[in-house]
């Protein structure tokens, strides 16, 4: 499978936009803080911290579109 390639090495802020979230709109999306995605906003994905990156990964690869009912 090659949905995730290349979301690594590109920067959190970079892939919100692309996603079109607000750093607050992801956050409620996640269920924390919105000062916590502003802090890794500037790192790659590769870099943010573990817990949150388990958070992150599905809503960029856009594994929440799978369970839209149609």
């Amino acid at each position: 499978m090659l949905f995730g390639f290349g979301l690594k090495n590109k920067t959190v802020k970079e892939l919100r936009k692309n996603k079109g979230y607000t750093a607050d709109e992801l956050a409620r999306r996640l269920r924390i803080d919105s000062i916590e995605i502003k802090r890794v906003d500037y790192l790659k994905l590769k870099d943010v911290p573990k817990p949150l990156y388990s958070k992150l990964l599905p809503i960029f690869r856009g594994d929440d579109y799978d369970k839209i009912p149609w």
